[in-house]
């Protein structure tokens, strides 16, 4: 396995983001958020990169073994809608994408130890570049 790349989260992000997991107690499957979020460098919304990707970001991404990619909003648990491409950042991939920038990888966990290596593509929207409230 790579070692993994440096995150940025914005402090907002971050702060709504730990107020959550605190609601939700502890949850083995949210322990690689957690480790996100500890490693991740914390920057104020107004100095978000715009190739960062933040909550409600659209993120194009491709598997770089496969070469399949897809385009997916990254979004908070009760927005979730798999179907419309609204991925949490409770799953896996949520929290794998959550802070990388544009040409960054990542290994995606998978079920029985296996991993898939992501690079994010293209930032379609993000909130803090577009001026959008957040």
């Amino acid at each position: 396995m790579a070692a993994l790349p440096p995150i940025t989260v914005s402090r907002f992000d971050h702060k709504r983001l730990e107020q959550l997991l605190e609601m939700v107690g502890h949850r083995p499957d949210l322990d690689a958020l957690r480790e996100e979020l500890d490693r991740a460098d914390l920057v104020e919304p107004s100095a978000v990169p715009s190739d960062l990707v933040t909550m409600n970001s659209v993120v194009q991404f491709v598997e770089v073994e496969s070469g399949r990619e897809w385009e997916v909003t990254l979004v908070f648990p009760g927005a979730a809608d798999v179907e419309s491409n609204r991925i949490s950042v409770f799953a896996p991939i949520g929290s794998a994408l959550l802070g990388l920038s544009v040409g960054d990888s990542i290994d995606w966990p998978l079920p029985k130890g296996r991993t898939r290596r992501l690079r994010v593509v293209a930032i379609r929207y993000q909130p803090e570049a577009a001026g959008d409230p957040i």
